[in-house]
Protein backbone atom coordinates (compact mmCIF):
# COMPACT_ATOMS: atom_id res chain seq x y z
CA UNK A 1 0.00 0.00 0.00
CA UNK A 2 1.37 3.39 -0.94
CA UNK A 3 2.01 5.69 2.24
CA UNK A 4 -0.27 8.95 2.61
CA UNK A 5 1.44 12.02 2.39
CA UNK A 6 0.57 14.85 4.64
CA UNK A 7 -0.04 18.32 2.63
CA UNK A 8 3.66 19.15 3.86
CA UNK A 9 5.16 16.30 3.22
CA UNK A 10 4.03 16.17 -0.58
CA UNK A 11 4.89 19.98 -0.63
CA UNK A 12 8.70 19.20 0.09
CA UNK A 13 8.95 16.24 -2.02
CA UNK A 14 7.43 18.45 -5.02
CA UNK A 15 10.00 21.23 -4.45
CA UNK A 16 12.50 19.12 -4.00
CA UNK A 17 12.49 16.88 -7.11
CA UNK A 18 11.81 19.79 -9.45
CA UNK A 19 14.80 21.51 -8.11
CA UNK A 20 16.94 18.41 -8.94
CA UNK A 21 14.77 17.30 -11.88
CA UNK A 22 13.84 20.17 -13.71
CA UNK A 23 16.09 23.03 -12.36
CA UNK A 24 18.73 21.53 -12.06
CA UNK A 25 18.48 19.36 -14.85
CA UNK A 26 19.77 16.15 -13.42
CA UNK A 27 18.66 12.58 -14.63
CA UNK A 28 16.77 10.29 -12.93
CA UNK A 29 19.37 7.67 -11.92
CA UNK A 30 21.48 11.45 -10.82
CA UNK A 31 18.69 11.72 -8.56
CA UNK A 32 18.20 8.98 -7.37
CA UNK A 33 22.06 8.84 -6.36
CA UNK A 34 21.16 12.62 -4.63
CA UNK A 35 18.42 11.17 -2.69
CA UNK A 36 20.00 7.40 -2.10
CA UNK A 37 16.52 5.81 -3.67
CA UNK A 38 16.42 3.38 -6.45
CA UNK A 39 15.54 5.10 -9.72
CA UNK A 40 12.05 3.18 -9.77
CA UNK A 41 11.58 5.36 -6.50
CA UNK A 42 12.16 8.48 -7.62
CA UNK A 43 10.29 7.59 -11.47
CA UNK A 44 7.17 6.75 -9.41
CA UNK A 45 7.59 9.60 -6.86
CA UNK A 46 7.64 11.91 -9.80
CA UNK A 47 4.31 10.40 -11.08
CA UNK A 48 2.79 11.02 -8.24
CA UNK A 49 3.48 14.10 -8.20
CA UNK A 50 2.46 15.03 -11.72
CA UNK A 51 5.95 16.18 -12.66
CA UNK A 52 6.04 15.38 -16.50
CA UNK A 53 9.67 13.14 -17.40
CA UNK A 54 11.45 14.60 -19.58
CA UNK A 55 14.64 12.29 -20.38
CA UNK A 56 15.47 13.83 -23.99
CA UNK A 57 16.38 16.94 -22.08
CA UNK A 58 18.98 15.58 -19.97
CA UNK A 59 22.51 15.98 -20.77
CA UNK A 60 23.29 12.58 -20.79
CA UNK A 61 20.24 11.41 -23.16
CA UNK A 62 20.76 7.90 -24.57
CA UNK A 63 24.30 8.26 -23.78
CA UNK A 64 24.04 6.91 -19.83
CA UNK A 65 26.16 3.61 -20.23
CA UNK A 66 27.95 1.63 -22.85
CA UNK A 67 24.90 0.11 -25.03
CA UNK A 68 23.56 -2.85 -23.85
CA UNK A 69 23.73 -6.81 -24.87
CA UNK A 70 20.84 -8.31 -26.04
CA UNK A 71 21.38 -11.69 -25.14
CA UNK A 72 20.31 -15.38 -27.46
CA UNK A 73 18.77 -18.76 -25.90
CA UNK A 74 20.30 -20.10 -23.26
CA UNK A 75 21.04 -21.12 -19.81
CA UNK A 76 21.98 -18.10 -18.60
CA UNK A 77 18.75 -16.62 -20.07
CA UNK A 78 16.46 -19.46 -19.01
CA UNK A 79 17.58 -18.92 -15.30
CA UNK A 80 17.74 -15.22 -15.48
CA UNK A 81 13.80 -15.25 -17.03
CA UNK A 82 12.79 -17.80 -14.14
CA UNK A 83 14.02 -15.51 -11.09
CA UNK A 84 11.80 -12.52 -13.15
CA UNK A 85 9.12 -14.58 -13.63
CA UNK A 86 9.59 -15.32 -9.89
CA UNK A 87 10.42 -12.04 -7.83
CA UNK A 88 11.23 -9.71 -10.96
CA UNK A 89 9.06 -6.65 -12.21
CA UNK A 90 9.61 -4.67 -15.78
CA UNK A 91 8.86 -1.52 -15.45
CA UNK A 92 9.01 1.03 -18.49
CA UNK A 93 12.38 1.98 -18.11
CA UNK A 94 13.68 -0.63 -15.61
CA UNK A 95 14.36 -4.54 -15.06
CA UNK A 96 14.26 -5.35 -11.53
CA UNK A 97 14.64 -7.63 -9.50
CA UNK A 98 13.37 -7.58 -5.34
CA UNK A 99 14.53 -10.06 -2.64
CA UNK A 100 13.96 -10.62 0.63
CA UNK A 101 16.51 -9.97 3.75
CA UNK A 102 17.65 -13.11 4.38
CA UNK A 103 19.18 -13.37 0.72
CA UNK A 104 22.23 -11.08 0.79
CA UNK A 105 24.11 -13.72 -0.69
CA UNK A 106 21.76 -14.13 -3.35
CA UNK A 107 21.71 -10.60 -4.29
CA UNK A 108 25.04 -10.54 -5.69
CA UNK A 109 24.47 -13.84 -7.27
CA UNK A 110 21.63 -12.27 -9.28
CA UNK A 111 23.39 -8.78 -9.90
CA UNK A 112 26.91 -11.10 -11.58
CA UNK A 113 24.08 -12.96 -13.35
CA UNK A 114 22.34 -9.60 -14.85
CA UNK A 115 25.66 -7.99 -15.28
CA UNK A 116 26.67 -10.84 -17.51
CA UNK A 117 23.80 -11.15 -19.86
CA UNK A 118 23.43 -7.84 -20.71
CA UNK A 119 27.40 -6.63 -20.38
CA UNK A 120 26.23 -3.42 -18.74
CA UNK A 121 26.72 -2.89 -14.68
CA UNK A 122 23.32 -4.21 -12.63
CA UNK A 123 22.82 -1.75 -9.27
CA UNK A 124 21.70 -3.26 -5.29
CA UNK A 125 20.08 -1.44 -3.28
CA UNK A 126 19.11 -2.08 0.29
CA UNK A 127 15.73 -0.34 2.33
CA UNK A 128 15.62 0.21 5.37
CA UNK A 129 13.56 -2.91 6.08
CA UNK A 130 16.69 -4.79 4.63
CA UNK A 131 14.84 -5.70 1.36
CA UNK A 132 16.96 -5.41 -1.83
CA UNK A 133 16.81 -4.42 -5.03
CA UNK A 134 18.68 -5.45 -7.98
CA UNK A 135 18.18 -3.64 -11.32
CA UNK A 136 19.00 -2.30 -14.53
CA UNK A 137 17.55 0.54 -15.98
CA UNK A 138 17.53 0.55 -20.03
CA UNK A 139 14.44 0.73 -22.08
CA UNK A 140 16.59 -1.67 -24.38
CA UNK A 141 16.38 -4.64 -21.78
CA UNK A 142 12.33 -4.24 -20.93
CA UNK A 143 11.59 -3.37 -24.87
CA UNK A 144 13.42 -7.35 -25.47
CA UNK A 145 12.18 -8.98 -22.54
CA UNK A 146 8.41 -8.02 -23.10
CA UNK A 147 8.28 -8.37 -27.37
CA UNK A 148 10.78 -11.17 -27.23
CA UNK A 149 10.25 -12.92 -23.96
CA UNK A 150 6.43 -12.45 -22.98
CA UNK A 151 7.18 -10.33 -19.71
CA UNK A 152 5.06 -7.81 -18.30
CA UNK A 153 4.19 -5.34 -15.94
CA UNK A 154 1.45 -7.02 -13.71
CA UNK A 155 2.04 -10.91 -13.89
CA UNK A 156 -1.26 -12.25 -12.06
CA UNK A 157 -3.44 -9.95 -13.95
CA UNK A 158 -2.04 -10.72 -17.27
CA UNK A 159 -1.60 -14.60 -16.04
CA UNK A 160 1.96 -14.77 -18.20
CA UNK A 161 3.29 -17.85 -18.98
CA UNK A 162 7.00 -19.93 -19.42
CA UNK A 163 8.46 -18.35 -22.62
CA UNK A 164 7.65 -21.44 -25.30
CA UNK A 165 11.49 -21.42 -26.04
CA UNK A 166 12.10 -23.07 -22.93
CA UNK A 167 11.03 -26.04 -23.75
CA UNK A 168 13.24 -26.84 -26.85
CA UNK A 169 16.00 -27.91 -24.33
CA UNK A 170 16.13 -29.92 -20.97
CA UNK A 171 18.67 -27.53 -19.59
CA UNK A 172 16.93 -24.70 -20.64
CA UNK A 173 14.27 -25.90 -17.99
CA UNK A 174 16.43 -27.01 -15.89
CA UNK A 175 17.83 -23.79 -15.56
CA UNK A 176 14.43 -21.97 -15.76
CA UNK A 177 13.26 -24.05 -12.70
CA UNK A 178 16.49 -22.70 -10.79
CA UNK A 179 15.72 -19.60 -11.19
CA UNK A 180 12.23 -19.98 -10.57
CA UNK A 181 12.66 -21.94 -7.13
CA UNK A 182 15.01 -19.37 -6.00
CA UNK A 183 13.01 -17.08 -6.11
CA UNK A 184 9.04 -18.27 -5.95
CA UNK A 185 10.34 -21.87 -4.11
CA UNK A 186 10.57 -22.76 0.09
CA UNK A 187 11.62 -26.31 0.90
CA UNK A 188 9.76 -28.09 4.62
CA UNK A 189 9.94 -29.79 7.07
CA UNK A 190 7.66 -32.56 7.29
CA UNK A 191 6.95 -34.87 10.05
CA UNK A 192 8.75 -37.90 8.06
CA UNK A 193 10.51 -35.90 5.20
CA UNK A 194 11.05 -32.94 3.81
CA UNK A 195 8.77 -31.42 0.91
CA UNK A 196 9.43 -28.71 -2.02
CA UNK A 197 6.61 -26.27 -2.75
CA UNK A 198 6.02 -24.62 -5.70
CA UNK A 199 4.09 -21.36 -5.42
CA UNK A 200 2.71 -18.77 -7.84
CA UNK A 201 -0.45 -16.59 -8.76
CA UNK A 202 -0.65 -17.22 -12.52
CA UNK A 203 -2.21 -20.46 -13.21
CA UNK A 204 -0.54 -20.81 -16.98
CA UNK A 205 2.56 -20.52 -15.70
CA UNK A 206 2.06 -22.59 -12.64
CA UNK A 207 0.68 -25.77 -15.11
CA UNK A 208 4.27 -25.18 -17.32
CA UNK A 209 5.87 -25.36 -14.45
CA UNK A 210 4.31 -28.18 -13.65
CA UNK A 211 4.61 -29.88 -17.31
CA UNK A 212 7.87 -28.99 -17.28
CA UNK A 213 9.45 -30.56 -14.08
CA UNK A 214 7.68 -33.75 -15.28
CA UNK A 215 8.76 -33.83 -18.27
CA UNK A 216 12.09 -33.63 -16.47
CA UNK A 217 10.97 -36.98 -14.56
CA UNK A 218 10.16 -35.70 -11.09
CA UNK A 219 6.99 -36.96 -9.08
CA UNK A 220 4.88 -33.73 -8.75
CA UNK A 221 1.57 -33.28 -7.41
CA UNK A 222 -1.56 -31.41 -8.56
CA UNK A 223 -2.17 -28.01 -8.29
CA UNK A 224 -3.80 -26.95 -4.99
CA UNK A 225 -5.40 -23.57 -5.52
CA UNK A 226 -1.70 -22.04 -6.30
CA UNK A 227 1.01 -24.35 -5.79
CA UNK A 228 2.13 -27.38 -6.16
CA UNK A 229 4.85 -30.14 -4.46
CA UNK A 230 7.69 -32.38 -4.34
CA UNK A 231 7.48 -34.55 -1.72
CA UNK A 232 9.04 -37.79 -2.95
CA UNK A 233 12.24 -37.94 -0.87
CA UNK A 234 14.35 -38.96 -4.03
CA UNK A 235 13.16 -36.84 -6.20
CA UNK A 236 13.34 -33.74 -3.53
CA UNK A 237 17.35 -35.06 -3.37
CA UNK A 238 17.46 -35.71 -6.89
CA UNK A 239 16.03 -31.86 -7.40
CA UNK A 240 18.93 -30.06 -5.57
CA UNK A 241 21.91 -32.09 -7.07
CA UNK A 242 20.39 -31.90 -10.30
CA UNK A 243 18.94 -28.15 -10.86
CA UNK A 244 21.52 -26.95 -8.04
CA UNK A 245 19.51 -24.29 -6.54
CA UNK A 246 21.68 -21.06 -6.19
CA UNK A 247 19.90 -19.47 -3.48
CA UNK A 248 21.60 -20.36 -0.02
CA UNK A 249 18.60 -19.63 1.93
CA UNK A 250 16.95 -22.26 0.26
CA UNK A 251 20.46 -24.33 0.70
CA UNK A 252 20.92 -24.17 3.93
CA UNK A 253 17.35 -24.95 4.97
CA UNK A 254 17.64 -28.25 3.19
CA UNK A 255 20.77 -29.45 4.54
CA UNK A 256 19.26 -29.00 7.94
CA UNK A 257 15.88 -30.53 7.22
CA UNK A 258 17.39 -33.46 5.85
CA UNK A 259 19.96 -34.04 8.72
CA UNK A 260 17.12 -34.14 10.78
CA UNK A 261 15.37 -35.85 8.98
CA UNK A 262 18.09 -38.92 8.90
CA UNK A 263 18.43 -38.60 12.73
CA UNK A 264 14.18 -39.71 12.80
CA UNK A 265 15.07 -42.11 10.48
CA UNK A 266 17.76 -43.72 12.31
CA UNK A 267 15.63 -42.96 15.74
CA UNK A 268 12.35 -45.25 14.31
CA UNK A 269 14.83 -47.77 13.46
Amino acid sequence: MVTRWTKEEEFFYKKQLKQLYVTENLSIQEVANVLKMSDKGVYDRLVRLNIKTTPNLKVKYLNRRPPVRLPRKSNDLAEFLGIMLGDGHVAHFQTLVTLGTKEKEYVIYVQKLMTKLFQVPATATTNKKGYSNVYIGSVEITKFLKQKHGLVQNKVKAQVDVPSWIFERKSYMKAFCKGFFDTDGSIYRLKFGVQISITNYSKPLLLSLQRMLRTLGYSVSEISVVRFYITKRSHVERFFAEIQPANSKHCERYKRFMRRSDSGYSRRL
